[in-house]
């Protein structure tokens, strides 16, 4: 199996798993997964921010993001069941692994697999998720990064899950707009976590407008900008 799947290709292939709008529940998967791509970058965000990384995309999705910058992810996919995955990981040099989507947990039986392998095999995995599907039932050794949805995403997550948060996880609260940074607050102040809190600007917005919202409401969280995206890495 490639590590680099071409959309393309992967877009002939029929996603068994449902996209759209809305807090959904995952459906009902097959024994394999689906994977839009598997690459190495350097992580751009939250706590491992600089590393090199591996990045297994999974493909599919149940909200759909005004941002969204991977939009090709929520749907189609390439079909590998877990060995491949983990063999296409393995490969590659980073002692990082982020599993990422589209929303990694619909597929939440071959992810939690797929971590343990990894993790036995040496690595430091990571799961990427929008704060639809409960986590709380994955191993304790990954790290779990929740991405609230703030109003601008036309979204929500189950901001709920904020309590099931390790110290050893991050929640990301990516913020464009005032009413955004307005709702990060109220979350933050309203739902205590355990787990790092990010403010991840969207990408090309007001930067200083969003640090100084941060600085004179002193807020406890960490402002972030997509690191990836300033050097023109993946």
């Amino acid at each position: 199996m490639p590590l680099n799947c071409d959309t393309k290709t992967a877009g002939e292939i029929s996603s068994s798993i449902p996209s759209g709008s809305g807090n959904h529940q995952p459906a009902a998967q097959s024994s394999g997964m689906k994977i839009a791509e598997i690459f190495t970058s350097l992580q751009g965000e939250g706590l491992t921010s600089g590393y090199p990384t591996i990045f297994i995309r999974l493909a599919g999705c149940n909200l759909s993001c005004s941002y969204c910058d991977t939009p090709a992810s929520r749907q189609d996919g390439m079909d590998m069941n877990v060995s491949e995955v983990v063999a296409g990981a393995l490969l590659q040099k980073p002692h990082y692994v982020c599993i990422t989507g589209g929303e990694p947990l619909l597929q939440k039986n071959e992810v939690a697999e797929l971590a343990r392998q990894l993790i036995k095999a040496g690595k430091m995995v990571s799961i990427e998720t929008n704060g639809t599907v409960p986590f709380d039932d994955l191993p304790s050794d990954i790290s779990i990064c929740m991405d609230v949805k703030c109003p601008s995403s036309g979204e929500f997550s189950n901001i709920n899950l904020l309590s099931d948060l390790k110290s050893t996880d991050s929640v990301k609260f990516v913020v464009g707009t005032d009413d955004d940074l307005q709702y990060a607050e109220k979350v933050i102040m309203s739902h205590p976590t355990k787990a790092e809190i990010f403010i991840s600007p969207i990408y090309g917005t007001d930067y200083q407008r969003i640090a100084s919202y941060i600085l004179s409401r002193n807020l406890p969280a960490r402002m972030q900008l997509q690191l990836h995206k300033f050097i023109g890495l993946p």
